[in-house]
């Protein structure tokens, strides 16, 4: 927090705005320049209303600064406020919601493996007048404490982890990107990863090993099919030996399927005791 001569800071809690206490008055001169300023107020009115009051939109605060001193109670707005000519200057501070993107980090993961990560955060200013004091540029600072804090925190981070844990890498780096902003009144609201980029050989050794992790499965279920097919076989093989008239249909059936294509010849085997039996009385009739 900013502890300075002239302003006494109290710690924001929730999310609520610091308190900026004056510490000690302005002094003679103070006071004289405020009386001079009430003075031109006065003599100019109402022309001087144009200068003397500003206006801010909905979604901005103005941080009044009196003689060098932030004013007390805190950042101004949305609406009119009122300055006075000379000796009040003014900051206007954006409290909505802005994306930056992480421009892409080269990073070393645990395992010793290079990659390319690049993110996106989401932030806002939840207190203006500590976004003015505290720090020369909210914005810019936060940015780059993304970009270091990105590389610190994926640095402890083994590589599949880093494709496979991103929730939990994201809230990892909000958490201590909300903690290091909390004093420059920057409220870090979301963190995403957006893209890890391999380099091409380990692209190539990860889809190499995927492809074979994937032949090895297909040889088991392959291998295991067979198996099931050689239990069957042998369960319909010992049906058929209780039967023989069963293994006389299934190789009809057979001839039936095959005969449906019509572009075969089919020699149909007789037993020789059937021809036999057809051929013996004929003989017999040849001896009368």
């Amino acid at each position: 927090m900013y502890n300075g001569s002239s302003v006494k800071v109290h710690p924001s809690h929730g999310g609520q705005q610091a308190q900026y206490e004056q510490d000690g008055d302005i002094g003679c001169c103070g006071y004289i320049l405020m009386a001079f300023s009430y003075l031109l107020v006065g003599l100019f009115f109402p022309m001087s209303l144009c200068v003397t009051i500003k206006v801010v939109q909905e979604y901005e605060r103005a941080v009044i600064f009196r003689l060098g001193r932030v004013l007390p109670g805190g950042a101004k707005g949305p609406g009119l406020f009122f300055i006075l000519p000379c000796i009040d200057d003014f900051k206007k501070i954006d409290m909505r919601t802005l994306t930056y993107d992480v421009p892409p980090q080269e990073i070393l993961t645990k395992d010793s493996v290079t990659v390319a990560v690049d993110a996106v955060l989401f932030i806002r200013i939840f207190d203006a007048t500590m976004a003015t004091v505290n720090v020369s540029d909210a914005y810019q600072s936060t940015r780059l404490l993304a970009a270091t804090t990105l590389r610190n925190v994926l640095g402890t981070r083994n590589m599949a982890e880093l494709l496979t844990d991103r929730e939990s890498i994201a809230a990892n780096m909000q958490h201590q990107l909300d903690e290091a902003t909390d004093p420059w009144g920057v409220k870090v609201e979301r963190v995403e990863i957006k893209d890890v980029r391999l380099p091409i050989q380990l692209q190539r050794a990860m889809a190499a090993e995927a492809e074979a992790s994937r032949e090895a499965r297909a040889k088991i279920v392959a291998a295991e099919g067979e198996q099931k097919a050689s239990r069957a076989l042998k369960e319909a093989a010992d049906v058929m030996m209780e039967s023989p008239a069963a293994l006389q249909l299934r190789y009809l059936q057979t001839l039936n399927s095959i005969a449906a294509e019509k572009n075969s010849t089919i020699i149909f085997p007789l037993p020789i005791d059937f021809i036999s039996s057809m051929v013996s009385p004929k003989r017999d009739a040849t001896k009368f």
